[in-house]
């Protein structure tokens, strides 16, 4: 039978060029096609294809790359909020993320890692719209499948292995993990409802609207998940002032304070605080006069308040604590992929100011306000009470260790009030402090200070409150009176913590007012605060004691031992010494002297008594001592210097433990201590912690980066030379790095250019990817079915295999490893199919036709996938419940038959799928 032959022309400028095709069939067509492509020899252009394919999956991985970067940056801005601090009395001042870090993993993180399959299914759909609908299988759905089949199977089957015997390693997130494992499941399910099941081969509107609207609904539930959906918020909200409940129990060296502990108070410590607010009160009240000393001993004038002295200033901390958040598994996965990037690419390894006139101003209007409501505060003692008295001007003062005195003012009573003094001292407690206004006071600000306050209007009335007596008072106790003082100790010790005072003190006829100076032992070893009390006894036979007649006293310590905490995370071992030295710093305070246990924790290897058979490092247990002033000291471990390479990665911990009071763990608690490494995990390592350090680039910058050719660098930070390699990589990418040098930096504008045209480089290397992969299923006969799930898929996820197997390595837990997994996957399908899926369907109802698809192929594959992810997460939860942790295991051979059996279910499903595209296999799906 003869084969009918078609001819096709194609018109050039200087010529035609005639095509032959058999049966009738259309020549390959392609806006990347050169002059006469279609005349080349086939399996020379499906090599080509296939190695022009991988080189664009390195430009995509690149621009993936910095579109991520730009996600860290927008994700990681913080804000600053204000709270106060019921325990130091004091508004604080901490940033927090503007991003809750759920919602941005399942948002920007995931669009970010799956931006190339999203953007490929979005730029094929886009590229299809047509009034004469071409029903075929689409490379995007199935790079999404294969996509997902392999970072579920694949990527989780080597971070398995890749735990170092006999090291096991959990997903601590996992409330959030089991719910996106199940969003995940649940997408194919829900893709298969909507091509096979309700309309079948046909995407109606509502269910594209219903499939992306799930994407927002499944960040919501997860973001109430990370929140514990607020059940336990709720019983932690504190009530007012009027004896609810209140958190009084914090929890100490956690940078995580999530106050899990409810109380309340008990009645002695309702009493302490009340003496803290009474305190504070009369340290406000003092502040009045504190230009005006001469009221205490004038002639005439009547004494209410003490003179305050240094010792009697309000404490505020003056360091700024340092606020550090826990990375995510979202975050720790991007930095593992970019590392993984830099480190494929032959790359380099490499305060808030205040304003003082403002804050002065408004901390006038703040002692305004303490004054003004101190004044409410007193008490209406009856004055005939304390006629003829001697007493202390308040029941309780607090001063701080290092003030080195403490003033304290007797009192001595002689006149009565007048009636307009009485009125104001019995009326004052029923004004409210919104009565006042600043016409109101008599207050006058001279070079900013405050002159004291003579007059105090009320509605009533308008009375003389401190100045000269009033006419009609007399002196009811004339001529000269005497009255003794001594200090007697509580918890705070004579000697240790201030000086035994006692003596006498006379009061002249025209004197009304006597200071006390007591010594306080200033020391630089911290320690809970101590009270003594001062007393008032013997008084002259005219007078008498009145109340309060005994002083408590509280020294208030203000020592700062500071925070202990290793250097950095990760310390390496000098092979040749076979020492590993770890450094603990003491940050944030040095007064005193600390002291702080340590101790090394088995990890790959194993500790013993000394170095020799079976042991590949000497236990540690130890107590560093800081003394006053010394900021740094050392741990010294001894390990093996030659270990069997057959052993792999070996590592241990060191843990610090158990601070002497008053000082605090910091934010490395331990540290990883690696014997032995593994090179690309190492490489990646290293990398990744250059990031921490790596300036952020200008656009020369970024241009002279391109240029650089990277090399290691040695244990003392000296950079060596580059390797073949470096030189290859960096060669074989320099068009990549010269092309994406012209991406906006991330510096610029919070990084969001860098975002919108990074994204904009991976949608048009993703649709020429797309071009690509139609060409060569049309010079192979390769289908975009088993080219989606197999070279796109792959190319694809080769940064998050890298960067999910260095994770495993280094990360303590497994969620940067796998926990971005499953909510990638569910992205994929919500906003990689539901985007374009809505813009199709929106473009053929606008000209009155059904938006189709190709449903068999898609089918069994949906199908397929999802029984086969479901076997892989009850296999992870299995492992979790057995073995202890979802990666690695106590017995290799558990991990070799989990992990390769996952490898074996990926290949079953490429092989079984394209069997089944190809025919070989009939698999009949009603």
């Amino acid at each position: 039978m003869a084969v009918a032959k078609t001819f096709h022309y194609t018109n050039f400028t200087n010529g035609w060029i005639i095509e032959t095709t058999d049966n009738g069939t259309a020549p390959c067509e392609s806006f990347i096609l050169l002059p006469a492509e279609n005349l080349w020899n086939l399996y020379l252009r499906g090599i080509l294809y296939i190695v022009a394919m991988l080189y664009l999956f390195i430009g995509v991985a690149i621009a993936s790359d910095i579109f991520m970067g730009s996600i860290e940056v927008i994700t990681s801005k913080k804000k600053t909020v204000i709270k106060w601090d019921e325990e130091k009395q004091e508004k604080i001042e901490r940033k927090i993320l503007i991003w809750n870090e759920t919602v941005a993993n399942l948002t920007l993180m995931a669009l970010g890692s799956s931006a190339p399959e999203i953007l490929l299914a979005i730029v094929e759909g886009i590229r299809k719209l047509s009034p004469t609908q071409s029903i075929e299988d689409s490379l995007g759905v199935f790079t999404i499948i294969g996509s997902a089949a392999f970072n579920l199977l694949m990527i989780t089957s080597i971070c398995i292995i890749s735990v170092p015997y006999p090291q096991v390693k959990k997903v601590r997130e996992v409330g959030v993990f089991i719910q996106t494992s199940i969003w995940s499941i649940f997408a194919y399910v829900w893709m298969l409802v909507v091509v096979n099941w309700n309309t079948k081969g046909i995407i109606d509107i509502w269910e594209a609207v219903v499939t992306l609207l799930f994407f927002p609904l499944m960040v919501l539930l997860a973001y109430c998940q990370d929140n514990g959906w607020w059940c336990k918020k709720k019983a932690q909200v504190s009530g007012g002032d009027g004896g609810g409940s209140v958190p009084n129990i914090r929890i100490l060296d956690s940078h995580h304070h999530r106050a899990s502990i409810m109380h309340h108070p008990a009645r002695e410590l309702q009493q302490l605080e009340h003496e803290k607010a009474m305190r504070q009160s009369h340290h406000n009240m003092k502040s009045i006069t504190e230009s005006r000393p001469s009221l205490c001993n004038t002639q005439d004038g009547e004494v209410l308040f003490s003179r305050p002295t240094t010792a009697a200033r309000r404490f505020q901390t003056a360091e700024a604590e340092k606020h550090v958040t826990r990375a995510r598994s979202a975050k720790l996965h991007s930095r593992f992929r970019h590392a993984a990037v830099r480190a494929l690419l032959g790359h380099r390894r490499k305060n808030h100011h205040h304003d003082h006139h403002h804050s002065d101003s408004k901390g006038n209007l703040a002692d305004i306000v303490d004054r003004v409501q101190s004044i409410h505060n007193l008490k209406t003692t009856m004055p005939e009470d304390l006629v003829g008295k001697f007493t202390f001007a308040a029941h309780s003062y607090s001063v701080l260790e290092s003030a080195g005195i403490l003033e304290i003012d007797v009192l001595f009573h002689r006149r009565m009030m007048s009636k307009t003094k009485r009125a104001i001292v019995a009326h004052s407690a029923q004004w409210s402090s919104n009565q006042f206004s600043d016409n109101d006071m008599g207050i006058v600000e001279n070079g900013g200070t405050n002159t004291d306050i003579h007059s105090i209007n009320t509605p009533d009335t308008e009375t003389t409150f401190l100045g000269p007596p009033d006419d009609g008072e007399e002196d009811v106790i004339k001529g000269e009176v005497t009255v003794e003082y001594e200090t007697r100790e509580g918890s705070g010790k004579l000697d240790k913590d201030f000086k035994y005072t006692k003596g006498s003190l006379t009061f002249a006829a025209n004197e009304y007012c006597k200071t006390v100076t007591v010594p306080i032992v200033n020391d630089n070893q911290y320690e809970a605060d101590v009270d003594f009390y001062v007393i008032l006894k013997n008084p002259s036979a005219e007078a008498g004691l009145g109340d309060p007649s005994v002083a408590r006293v509280t020294i208030i310590d203000d020592d700062e031992p500071g925070e202990l905490t290793f250097e950095k995370p990760h310390y390496s071992a000098n092979p040749e010494t076979g020492k590993l030295i770890a450094t603990v710093l003491r940050e944030h305070g040095c007064d005193g002297q600390v002291t702080i246990e340590y101790s090394t924790i088995d990890g790959t290897a194993k500790g013993g008594p000394e170095l020799g058979p079976g042991f590949d490092y000497v236990t540690e247990n130890g107590v560093l001592v800081f003394k006053h002033g010394e900021t740094s000291k050392i741990v010294t471990v001894d390990v093996n210097k030659n270990p069997k390479e057959s052993q792999g990665n070996l590592n241990f911990i060191i843990a610090l433990k158990n601070p002497s009071v008053g000082s605090r763990i910091g934010e490395h608690s331990a540290t990883i201590a690696s014997i032995t490494g593994d090179a690309l995990g190492d490489r990646i390592a290293d990398a990744l912690d250059d990031e921490d350090e790596e300036e952020e680039l200008d656009w020369g910058g970024q241009f002279r980066a391109a240029f650089e050719v990277g090399g290691d660098e040695d244990e003392d930070g000296n950079e060596q030379d580059p390797i073949w390699l470096d030189y290859f990589m960096h060669f074989f990418t320099f068009f990549w790095k010269v092309l994406h040098a012209f991406i906006p930096p991330k510096m610029y504008l919070g990084a969001w250019p860098t975002f919108v045209v990074s994204i904009l480089y991976i949608a048009g290397l993703t649709a020429i990817i797309e071009t690509l992969g139609g060409l060569l299923g049309c010079v192979v006969n390769l289908k975009p079915a088993v080219t989606g799930i197999t070279i796109v898929a792959l190319g694809t996820s080769i940064p998050d295999t890298f960067a999910s197997r260095t994770a495993a390595l280094q990360d303590e837990g497994a969620d940067a490893a796998i926990g971005n997994v499953t909510g990638s996957n569910s992205v994929n399908v919500f906003l990689g199919l539901g985007l374009p899926w809505c813009i199709s369907v929106i473009y053929y109802t606008a000209i009155g036709q059904p938006f189709y698809v190709k449903s068999t192929n898609l089918t069994q594959a949906v199908i397929v996938f999802s029984v086969i992810g479901t076997v892989c997460i009850i296999i992870l939860l299995l492992r979790r419940k057995v073995v202890g942790g979802e990666l690695g295991g106590e017995k290799k051979w558990v991990k070799y038959v989990s992990g390769g059996f996952l490898a074996f279910l990926w290949i079953f499903y490429v092989t079984f799928e394209a069997l089944v595209v190809y025919s070989v296999i009939t698999v009949n799906i009603e």
